[in-house]
Order: C-alpha cells, then structure tokens, then sequence
C-alpha cells in the first residue's frame, strides 16, 4: 500500500529541526544532483554567472537599459506593493 503524501508530509515535519534539514538536503539533491553551499562553490557559481553575462552583453544579445528606466521600473513596482 502506498503511502498518502500528506502522511510523510506530517512525519517528515514531525522530525527534530536538524533531521528536517537533513532530509531536505537529501530530497534537493535527488533532484539536482549534489549540492554543494560552501563559500567556495558560491563564488564559483557567482562568477560563472557574472562571466556569462559579460560574454552575452558584449555580444550583443544582451539588453542594454539605462538606469534612469530600471529605478523608475522599481519604484513603480514598490509603489504598486503598497497599494
């Protein structure tokens, strides 16, 4: 028989702080393979990031936008959050 997801959804919160966060560890890297958050992999993946935005803005795909719009883009957004 199998078991109802709410039933482990229950268990698995039932669990001490530490084992919770084991078990989510592990059901995160079932689905993305390891992972790894150490300060070194940060910054690799950080600038591996920042190399391929580089990369696509001097090609030219990238999108260059003036910072006057991208303020007044956000101010718009939190104006509208605090409505």
């Amino acid at each position: 028989m199998a078991v109802a997801f709410k039933d482990i959804e229950a268990q698995a919160l039932a669990l001490p702080e530490r084992e919770r966060s084991a078990l989510a560890a592990r059901l995160l890297a079932s689905l993305e393979g390891e992972f790894d958050d150490s300060p070194d992999a940060v910054a690799r993946a950080w600038n591996e990031e920042i190399a391929r935005r580089v990369a696509e803005f001097e090609s030219g795909a990238g999108q260059d936008i003036p910072l006057e719009q991208v303020q007044a883009e956000v101010r718009a957004l939190l104006d509208h959050g605090r409505a």
